[in-house]
């Protein structure tokens, strides 16, 4: 990767972070979380939930896993692990944590129940596993030519990629087919209009990203344009992903 793709992907998780990490925090600070609970962030990416993880459990651990660790600073926070590698291959040993976190990963591994089983083995009795993922509203029902466009580029993108865009709908009863109780559900709607920062991150992604849209013809720059320059206006506002965050309890 380039000192410049370097450059975008560092400036887009910090968008990312920015947008999201407030509401993943939200919802763990409502958890029974102890001082000194083990946690598992799987799928870290650049590291914003270990380390806010690692200040939320001053006595306890967290262990950051990914295939991709370049951008997380162990150094950072004391009581952090970072370990690369892809969490279908993880094996921890049952009862392990406290906490198991996947926020937008598990719909792109190749058997995403597979791996809530897996997270809900390596929880300890009482222990809580939080698993966010999006789900992606079909797009004919975009407001403009441009946004289908758009959205369908990217979505073709996600799909070639191995990702499941409806899987995050399952979530619940995914989370109770493993045998976890006291299930909670929050949905949020996502897409342009739906808050400054939303507006943010996705003009930051099409410019550092929209390229490849138009080189593959599943877009033209005047479909991102436009999409774009109604990212603020009335007619542009619209819901075109749903974040869904489930969490539940091991018995």
């Amino acid at each position: 990767m380039s000192t410049v793709e370097q450059s975008g992907t560092a400036l887009l998780t910090s968008i990312w972070e920015r947008n999201y990490l407030p509401h993943t925090g939200g919802i763990i600070s409502g958890f029974d979380l102890a001082d000194d609970a083990r946690c598992l962030d799987l799928g870290a990416g650049g590291g914003g939930m270990s380390h806010w993880l690692a200040e939320r459990v001053p006595r306890g651990s967290v262990t950051a896993l990914d295939t991709d660790v370049s951008q997380i600073d162990p150094a950072r926070s004391p009581n952090l692990t970072v370990v690369r590698g892809d969490l279908t291959e993880a094996d921890f040993a049952p009862g392990s944590f406290d906490l198991v976190l996947a926020r937008a990963v598990l719909s792109s591994v190749p058997d995403p129940d597979a791996a809530v089983a897996a997270a809900a083995r390596w929880l300890a009795p009482g222990g809580t596993l939080l698993v966010e993922d999006f789900y992606y509203l079909p797009l004919e029902d975009a407001p403009s030519e441009a946004a289908r466009t758009v959205l369908r580029a990217y979505l073709e993108g996600f799909r070639t990629g191995g990702v499941d865009v409806r899987w995050a709908r399952r979530l619940t009863a995914t989370l109770a087919r493993v045998g976890l109780a006291d299930i909670s559900a929050r949905v949020t709607p996502l897409g342009p209009g739906q808050s400054p920062q939303e507006n943010e991150l996705i003009a930051t992604r099409l410019r550092l990203q929209g390229q490849p849209l138009i080189d593959s013809g599943l877009a033209t720059e005047e479909d991102i344009a436009e999409f774009t320059a109604n990212l603020d206006r009335p007619e542009g506002r619209d819901v075109a992903v749903l974040l869904f965050s489930v969490w539940g309890r091991k018995r």
